[in-house]
């Protein structure tokens, strides 16, 4: 179980309730009080400071909660903004996560709905800067926005404020048994509850409200996209940034997870006979049994990799945060699109084909069962899916069984990468730039540093560009050093940030002078019929048609209309 939790999902091994990766500093400078302090239309907030990659100080506002506690009574509802704080809100630490399998010194609680904010000090603003909004992976059921996992000390090299939020997660978050009790979507409707205390809070933080950048890797991506389409979002931001994720699958939105809720029933000893008793069962588990019981929900090799999903919501009288199908929307132009930046990694999911090949039960399992296993490894429609399956065995396994090799290896690798992440990235960039009013760029993180969300083993080596890599050059993790300022890697984080800072400024990443680390980059929109993107590795360079070569067959099993 910690395998899965702590490899597949951004290595999270320890979200320590110490904060050593932050260094926050109470000694002020002569010029700047022991504690910031900012006073915004909803109350003060007292924060510490702390210091960039660069040496340069900063204030930093964390475990704000931006809504009610969503416990006891609240459990399973739609979030509860906080408009105002009675006291002053003691800023100065990370707050918990939110409930997922976790150890018991690691600061996790079901009171999560945590917002943090950092800025570049008082005096170094003059006019609001753009704010850059950031929604954390983890497949909608682990991770979480604290500083361990989301640090600001690259980014606030930067003129730029800085947001990163909790949400909740799993059943907590993603609930939905199809009618009025639990329609769906909450975690979803926090990130709103979120974007919406930005708009009324974030000016007094130096941040403009009219410029709000949100950005998100894996969920978080698709999150980005569905802010778009979602009736609750609009007007909340102006650009997104969606890195390897997207909500463009080759089956549509579910309209309910009743399935899941039963299982989570299951799993805790509840009742099942309708969503009522179910749902007054879970309430009286506690979130750690809710949070530890993910394990329960894995059906081969800890797949699948998406679990629970946004739910196309009907209406009972509700606020709805998906009110049509994804695919839907965006083809017919209801959407709030915004400039658009889209992304995924060479390798994405790769390593995921190891969990198989070093266990011999499962090699020999999924061999003897693929067209069963492969619908839910490969994110595939499991209704007659014989055909699919077995066009994919020939296409990418080249009708070899699955064997502990190099060649297994690289076909299984490839076919987890593309139908986890590449084929619905493609399908979301594919359908923007012919759909959305604004430009797209798109980009391959092809980037293999001195580390990775996959390494080697043996030799504790990155070997490819795995998915959430592009995150090590944006934002600090704990459980790696902090990179310096010379070297490979430092360059790639002057570039990624400069591109962040350039887009959440001009919406547009191209360089405009003051950032001589992107000189000579000439990033051209993508076009349909002129599908051009980054590819990001030691330099950038422009190429053509993103593996399509390979996301052929996807689309001839799978075809919708442009």
């Amino acid at each position: 179980m910690r395998v899965w939790f702590c490899v597949l999902l951004v290595a999270v091994c320890a979200y320590a309730h110490g904060h050593s990766h932050t260094h926050d500093e109470q000694i002020g400078h002569n010029a700047e009080p022991k504690q910031p302090v900012v006073v915004s239309p909803s109350g003060e907030f007292r924060g510490g400071y702390n210091v960039t990659r660069r040496g340069r100080r900063f204030e930093s506002y964390r475990g704000i909660r931006y809504a009610e506690p969503p416990v006891g009574k609240l459990r399973f509802q739609p979030p509860k903004p906080i408009l105002s704080y009675k006291s002053p809100v003691d800023a100065s630490e990370d707050g918990p996560a939110c409930p997922q399998p976790s150890d018991p010194e690691e600061y996790v609680d079901e009171d999560c709905l945590i917002i943090n904010v950092y800025t570049p000090l008082k005096k170094n603003r003059s006019n609001p800067l753009p704010v850059i909004f950031y929604i954390h992976a983890g497949g909608y059921y682990s991770v979480s926005g604290r500083s361990d996992v989301a640090g600001p000390h690259y980014l606030l090299d930067r003129d730029i404020v800085l947001v990163t939020i909790n949400y909740r997660l799993s059943s907590l978050g993603f609930l939905s048994t199809g009618d009025e009790l639990a329609p769906g979507n909450n975690g979803l409707k926090d990130q709103v509850a979120a974007l919406k205390w930005v708009q009324r809070n974030i000016a007094a933080f130096g941040g403009d409200p009219n410029s709000v950048t949100i950005t998100g890797c894996s969920v978080g991506s698709m999150s980005v996209m569905l802010h778009m389409i979602s009736p609750m979002s609009k007007g909340l931001f102006h650009r997104g940034i969606s890195m390897s994720g997207s909500p463009i699958f080759a089956f549509p939105s579910p309209d309910n997870l009743y399935n899941l809720a039963v299982k989570q029933a299951r799993l805790l000893n509840c009742p099942t006979e309708n969503s009522k008793v179910i749902i007054d069962c879970l309430k009286t588990k506690t979130w750690r049994e809710l949070g530890d019981s993910l394990d329960g929900f894995s059906e081969f090799a800890y797949d699948p990799i998406m679990i629970w999903w946004p739910v196309v919501e009907k209406d009972y009288g509700q606020e709805r945060f998906l009110t049509m199908e994804p695919l839907d929307a965006i083809r017919e132009g209801k959407m709030h699109a915004v400039p658009h930046i889209i992304s995924q990694t060479t390798d994405e999911f790769f390593w995921k084909a190891f969990t198989i090949l070093a266990n011999q039960t499962l090699t020999d399992q999924i061999n003897a069962e693929w067209d069963r296993i492969a619908p839910i490894s490969f994110i595939m429609p499991r209704d007659n899916p014989r055909r699919a399956t077995q066009k994919l065995f020939s296409e990418y396994m080249h009708n070899r069984p699955v064997q502990n090799d190099t060649q297994s290896a690289r076909n299984l690798g490839l076919l987890y990468t593309d139908g986890v992440e590449s084929f619905p990235v493609h399908r979301m960039a594919n359908l923007m730039c012919r759909h959305s009013p604004h430009p797209v760029w798109y980009y391959e993180f092809s980037y293999v540093g001195t580390h990775s969300h996959y390494e080697d083993p043996v030799t504790k080596k990155p070997v490819a560009a795995a998915h959430h890599d592009d995150l090590i050059y944006l934002f600090a993790l704990s459980f790696w050093p902090q990179i310096g300022t010379t070297g490979r890697d430092a360059v790639l984080v002057d570039r990624m940030t400069a591109m962040w800072y350039n887009f959440a400024r001009y919406s547009d990443p191209n360089p405009r002078g003051d950032t001589p680390e992107l000189e000579g980059l000439k990033w051209p929109a993508m076009k349909p019929d002129d599908r051009k993107y980054l590819r990001i590795s030691d330099d950038l360079t422009l190429h053509t048609n993103l593996k399509e070569d390979r996301i052929k067959v996807w689309e001839e099993l799978y075809p919708i209309q442009y």
